[in-house]
């Protein structure tokens, strides 16, 4: 199995940066794909970004594209997921996902790990 441990979010002004982290921990990080989603009080859990096992392969939500920026560090067991340009509609609880499979996609579903999440608040 795989253990996923988020860090980095905190409160940001908007038009500030972020950098989230997630340690990554057992023998399968190095083999599948790697997302983040988001979740917003109220609101169901949303795709974020997401990248292959290489990290050559990346997938971005619309509304992040061009703002974000998914990258993974496969030997120290990191994938990040740095934050430009915040606003406020960006706060969320943003949680780190694992794949078995090597193909980064936009489904919760598709992902077989999770972490606990960590608090993201933009303020305006």
């Amino acid at each position: 199995q795989v253990q996923l441990v988020e860090s980095g979010g905190g409160l940001v002004q908007a038009g500030g940066s972020l950098r989230l982290s997630c340690a990554a921990s057992g023998r399968t990080f190095s083999t599948g794909a790697m997302g983040w989603f988001r979740q917003a009080p109220g609101k169901e859990r949303e795709f974020v970004a997401a990248c292959s096992v290489s990290g050559g392969m990346t997938a971005y939500a619309d509304t992040v594209k061009g703002r974000f920026t998914i990258s993974r560090d496969n030997a120290k067991n990191t994938v990040f997921l740095h934050m430009n340009s915040l606003k406020p509609e960006d706060t969320a609880v943003y949680y780190c996902a694992a794949k078995r499979t090597v193909v980064p996609g936009p489904s919760r579903y598709e992902y077989d790990y999770w972490g606990q999440g960590t608090q993201v608040t933009v303020s305006s």
